[in-house]
């Protein structure tokens, strides 16, 4: 093939030529009105070829347009995500400030309510372990917090502060095994100890006779020197009494989600 070329190298140069030419005095021609026979043939001859220009024109027009345009799609989706992941961002934050928001007011509601002064302070940290369930808040001995000040939030109580450090407290919550709180029944306003047990709390001291009911409020009772009166510790979630014995078993479930906290009041201690 190579051979074919070189030896008539010369006649397919000057063919290409000579087509060439035809080809680009025939397309001057077809914008003419009034053609001659001779023009006429001559249109005739090199039409196939002009089709063949025609079409390989419009497909390298059309490929190429369409590069752009997967370019010009590539770049727009590119933009669309960046667009779409900055807004689901700021949607994220503003969801966390509604929130965030929601749960102040809460805070500012209860702060109004209770009678003594208040501290807000900021959860940041837990210990969950088999021998301890605690809370660390940002606020310490420097902020006015001093061991066993009761510690809120709106759905009722946390626990008490029981280490202080400067800048930090630990906070025994009422779910731990150690915590004890003085409580009242609704509406019988039976008495009894709550103490933590398992994540959930039990009331020890609950004489049999009371009519104590499954989904009873429990709160606190004010004695014992630590939470004052009225504060929300549960509902009552199981009962059972044995042929025998003073007291019944009451099990609480706390109204408090304490795997969800992150802002508390603590409660100091009033003015003198």
């Amino acid at each position: 093939m190579l051979d074919f070329f070189r030896k008539y190298r010369i006649h397919l140069l000057a063919g290409s030529l000579l087509l060439a030419s035809l080809l680009f005095y025939s397309y001057q021609l077809r914008h003419r009105q009034n053609l001659s026979l001779f023009h006429r043939g001559l249109l005739q001859l090199t039409a196939p070829f002009q089709r063949m220009i025609d079409v390989s024109v419009e497909t390298v027009a059309e490929t190429w347009n369409r590069y752009l345009w997967l370019v010009d799609t590539a770049e727009q989706n590119e933009r669309l995500r960046r667009e779409n992941r900055r807004l689901r961002s700021a949607l994220a934050d503003l969801a966390e400030v509604r929130l965030a928001n929601e749960r102040l007011r809460r805070l500012l509601d209860l702060r109004q309510e209770v009678t003594r002064p208040v501290l807000p302070a900021q959860v940041i940290g837990e210990d969950a372990s088999s021998w301890f369930r605690t809370v660390v808040i940002d606020k310490g001995a420097s902020d006015g917090v001093r061991e066993g000040l009761p510690v809120v939030v709106p759905e009722g109580i946390v626990g008490r502060t029981f280490q202080v450090a400067p800048h930090a407290s630990r906070v025994l919550l009422v779910t731990d095994a150690s915590s004890a709180v003085a409580v009242l029944v609704q509406p019988t306003r039976s008495r009894a100890i709550c103490r933590g047990r398992a994540q959930r709390l039990v009331l020890d001291f609950a004489l049999r006779n009371d009519q104590i009911s499954v989904g009873d409020p429990v709160v606190t009772s004010g004695m014992g020197g630590i939470f004052p009166k009225g504060l929300m510790v549960g509902m009552v979630s199981e009962i059972s009494r044995g042929d025998y014995g003073l007291f019944q078993g009451v099990a609480v479930e706390p109204s408090v989600d304490f795997s969800r906290l992150e802002e508390v009041l603590v409660l100091l201690e009033p003015p003198k």
